[in-house]
């Protein structure tokens, strides 16, 4: 993902995001909502496709949120 973005920009979104659910959709954490909005808009085609490769699953659906809404719905 790194040589897509740049390492600039992935330290930047990708630092905090971590892999959290697979269920259909895909959901990652980000540090707050512009860096999820990125990642989500600019980049859910290419987290799919890697995640698919890794998982060897098809996975349509990224969904990206930010920290806070992931912590408030547990």
């Amino acid at each position: 993902m790194a040589l897509i973005v740049g390492t600039d920009r992935f330290g930047r979104l990708f630092r905090a995001a971590r892999f959290d659910e697979v269920g259909g959709d895909i959901l990652y954490d980000a540090r707050d909502e512009d860096a999820a909005a990125a990642m989500e808009d600019e980049f859910a085609l290419h987290i799919s496709n890697i995640a698919s490769k890794i998982l060897d699953r098809t996975i349509n659906v990224v969904l990206v949120l930010p920290w806070q809404l992931m912590k408030s719905g547990q």
